[in-house]
């Protein structure tokens, strides 16, 4: 079997948050297709459904931000959200890019061996009465093509974490939030007892990143310490290298990893 999670704060792997987001509309094929010619070790996206039931990659929970529509997801069919530009307001050479569905997305990373993926799963049980049944779907998507070994599945919602965790125990890999205060939903079990890597957030050197001493507490738990998408820059990569993140998300992987592989710390 192929090990697939070889990060480690001397090996640090690069996720692409939403893609390569900084110079792609978020979220979309072009997004992701720009992230894997550089090679990054991850994607990291986020999964919604549709009002027929159809699951899509986007983040937020309407589409006025990214799109040339309005509305909230979860009120429009797959049929309306295809209608919609996803790229127009990043510029007009992504005119007419579409929202992809799940299946899209999932086509396209199945054709990389060695990437590895962060669902982030934006339906809340707080929220939407379908959010536990969204997590199933997506999950059996995930085995369906063979990324079972191959995935963190993310969530703020404890509700929906600790849901997978007393379903599946740890056939899944799961990514959590430091401090506790920024998931929400009541916590009955610690997420750092069942956690595979949790996002450190906080105040560090003027980033939304935690303290050196915060890292080292984090890994002494049990999951991987991973730096959030604030680090886009020289300053940002050196202070989560300092730090002793073992994975960077960021808006510009392309800047990341090459600054990574200058310093040694990006095989």
């Amino acid at each position: 079997m192929i090990n697939y999670w070889k990060q480690s704060k001397n090996n640090v792997y690069v996720a692409a948050h939403r893609g390569f987001s900084d110079s792609y509309p978020e979220n979309t094929l072009p997004a992701f297709q720009a992230a894997l010619d550089l090679s990054v070790d991850q994607i990291e996206f986020d999964v919604r459904v549709t009002l027929d039931n159809e699951l899509v990659v986007i983040h937020d929970g309407t589409v006025d931000r990214t799109t040339n529509g309005t509305g909230k997801v979860c009120e429009m069919t797959l049929a309306d959200l295809k209608k919609l530009d996803a790229g127009i307001k990043k510029g007009e050479e992504f005119k007419n890019v579409r929202i992809p569905t799940l299946a899209e997305a999932m086509d396209l990373f199945a054709k990389y061996p060695n990437l590895t993926l962060d669902i982030e799963l934006k339906e809340y049980p707080s929220e939407n009465e379908k959010a536990y049944e969204v997590c199933d779907r997506v999950l059996e998507v995930i085995d369906s093509y063979g990324f079972t070994d191959r995935v963190v599945i993310n969530s703020f919602s404890n509700d929906l974490n600790e849901y997978i965790y007393r379903t599946y125990g740890k056939k899944y890999r799961q990514h959590v939030y430091y401090p506790m205060t920024v998931m929400q939903g009541k916590i009955t079990v610690s997420p750092y007892e069942y956690a595979y890597c949790t996002c450190m957030f906080g105040s560090f050197n003027s980033l939304n990143i935690a303290t050196p001493e915060g890292f080292a507490m984090m890994e002494e738990l049990g999951p991987q310490p991973w730096a959030g998408a604030c680090v886009c820059d020289e300053s940002s990569v050196d202070t989560a290298i300092e730090c002793g993140a073992h994975l960077i998300t960021t808006n510009r992987p392309d800047k990341v990893i090459e600054l990574l592989r200058q310093k040694g710390y990006h095989a």
